[in-house]
This record gives C-alpha cells, sequence and structure tokens, in this order.
C-alpha cells in the first residue's frame, strides 16, 4: 500500500512538472509573439484615449472597461477562433492575409502622416463635445469596439504566424493568452493615460510644495505624452506593417525586395553590430511602408474621387 501511494505521488509529481513546464513554455511563446505584434499593440494604446474625449470624468473608466470587454469578446470569440480554423485548414492564407493587414498598418500609417504635413483632417479630430446621454456612450463605445477589432486581428494574426508551427492545443492556449494579456496590458495603459491628468488635478490641488509641483507638471505634460504616443504610433505602424509586407514578399517567392532589406542589415551589422543591423531593418522597412501606404492612400483617394465627383478629404 505504502509502496503503491509513492508511486502515485511520483506520478503525480511528475504529472505537475509537466503541467508547469507546459505553462512556462505557453508563456514563453506567448511572450514571443507578441513581441512581434509591439507595433499594433502601440498604436491600439495610442488610438483609444480619443473615444473618451468629450465624457465626463466619472464615465471615462466604465466607457474604458466597456471596450476592453467588448475587445477580449473579439479576440476570444470570433478572432482567435477563426484564425485557429484557418492555420489547421488553410495555412497558405495566413502570409496574403498577414499582407493584407500589414498593408492596411501602412495605410493607416501613411494617411497619419499626410494629415500631419499635407492639411488634410478627419472630422473626428476636431475638438470634441461634452457627451451626456446614454445613447451617445452607447454609439462612441461601439465605434472604438469596432475599430479595436482590426487592430485586435492584426494583433492575433501576428501572434498566430509567430507559433503556427505548434502543436493546436497548444496555438489555442497560446493566443488565448495573448488575447487576455494584450487586453489587459493596452487598456490598463489607457486607463492610465486617460486618468494621469485627474490625479495631477487633484496633487496640484490637494497637495503642497514637490506634490503641487509634480501635479502642475502631470497635468502639463499629458498633451505631450499623447502626442508623442501617437508618433510612436504612426511610425511603429510603418515599420510593422512595411516588415509584414516585405516578408510576405519573400515568403511568396518574390525575394528582390526583402533580399535588399537583408543586405542593407548585414552591411550595419558588419559596420556596427546587431543593434546597428537591426536598426538599419527598422528604418528600411518604415521606409518601404510609408511608400506602400502612400500608393494606397493615392489610390482609396482617386476611388473616393470617382465615386463622390469632388476631391476627397482625409
Amino acid at each position: 500500500m505504502a509502496g503503491g501511494l509513492v508511486a502515485l505521488l511520483d506520478d503525480i509529481a511528475a504529472l505537475a512538472k509537466l503541467a508547469a513546464a507546459s505553462i512556462d513554455d505557453v508563456g514563453l511563446a506567448a511572450g514571443r509573439a507578441t513581441s512581434k505584434a509591439a507595433g499594433v499593440v502601440i498604436d491600439d494604446t495610442a488610438v483609444t484615449p480619443r473615444y473618451v474625449d468629450g465624457f465626463t470624468p466619472d464615465r471615462e473608466l466604465p466607457v474604458i472597461k466597456k471596450i476592453a470587454i467588448g475587445s477580449l469578446r473579439n479576440k476570444l470569440l470570433f478572432i482567435t477562433p477563426a484564425a485557429l480554423l484557418l492555420s489547421q485548414f488553410a495555412p497558405w492564407a495566413l502570409t496574403p492575409l498577414l499582407m493584407i493587414g500589414g498593408s492596411y498598418l501602412c495605410y493607416e500609417g501613411a494617411e497619419k502622416v499626410w494629415e500631419k504635413f499635407g492639411g488634410g483632417h478627419h472630422a473626428e479630430d476636431e475638438t470634441p463635445v461634452v457627451l451626456e446621454s446614454a445613447e451617445q456612450e452607447k454609439l462612441m463605445t461601439a465605434g472604438a469596439i469596432r475599430t479595436d477589432f482590426i487592430l485586435s486581428s492584426e494583433i492575433m494574426v501576428i501572434s498566430l504566424n509567430e507559433v503556427a508551427h505548434e502543436p493546436f492545443l497548444m496555438r489555442t492556449a497560446i493566443l488565448i493568452v495573448v488575447a487576455i494579456a494584450m487586453t489587459l496590458l493596452v487598456y490598463g495603459v489607457v486607463a492610465l493615460i486617460v486618468k494621469m491628468d485627474d490625479v495631477g488635478l487633484h496633487l496640484a490641488k490637494a497637495g503642497t510644495g514637490a506634490k503641487a509641483t509634480i501635479g502642475r507638471g502631470m497635468v502639463a505634460g499629458m498633451p505631450k505624452v499623447l502626442a508623442a504616443l501617437s508618433t510612436i504610433g504612426v511610425v511603429a505602424m510603418l515599420w510593422v506593417g512595411g516588415h509584414i509586407v516585405l516578408k510576405g514578399t519573400d515568403d511568396l517567392g518574390w525575394h528582390t525586395l526583402y533580399g535588399w532589406v537583408h543586405h542593407l542589415e548585414e552591411v550595419a551589422h558588419d559596420l556596427g553590430g546587431a543593434l546597428l543591423g537591426w536598426l538599419a531593418n527598422t528604418a528600411a522597412s518604415a521606409v518601404f511602408g510609408l511608400l506602400w501606404g502612400a500608393v494606397i492612400v493615392a489610390v482609396m483617394t482617386l476611388v473616393h474621387k470617382a465615386r463622390s465627383g469632388e476631391p476627397a478629404h482625409h
């Protein structure tokens, strides 16, 4: 009896070690997968705060919570199952889908550059009015969740592409971890950003000396932080989108474009090491992303003109 109990305990311990190793493997793979989606994550974090502009302070966090729940629901109930089925039964479609998504990122990045330097604008960028009704809140939340669906799809497909070689159950576990972790990360940071000026204002009014100084600095600095985050998001979109498209052309058999970038990376690596090589690849991908995005912006503008019969406005 004692020997049987010891054997049972040994089996339990072995299973526990196996489970712990599997959890570690899932965590490491999820971390590797999400690192490739960093550009989209930054963009998602940069875009979301504008959807709570105009709400009273007491409604900002509840609205962010609603958007976060909608984002997680999209990832777990729609995007992840579709991506897993695709990877299982039509893995050949992942590269073209990634390239379409990468092209969308290039388009968004190039459009934002055009808005910045070309005088274009979106109506949504204008000064918001205070939103009070439940219906207005519902409409704004729904719009934010729709936008998040596109960005979440990119995050999940990019992540899936990094672990496509894993067994189906491992892929499923990894994507679930990615979905939950990315939602908590993005909307946790968004909540901190949105409420940072309120915290600063509280410190400035209630505090004295150093606290008041810090509070005033937080209030004054938040617009700059948001502007910097927006710029980083644009650069990240162009870099990630450009790299996805370049790598996709190489995977599909057209090696010229990515071959040039890879050669530039090797030259930079020989001159200054791994960091300089990475920077060269990143810069080349971002430049390509900007050029490819500009082509798509031009095409979309022409299509809009043809349909409307009048000049298109960004």
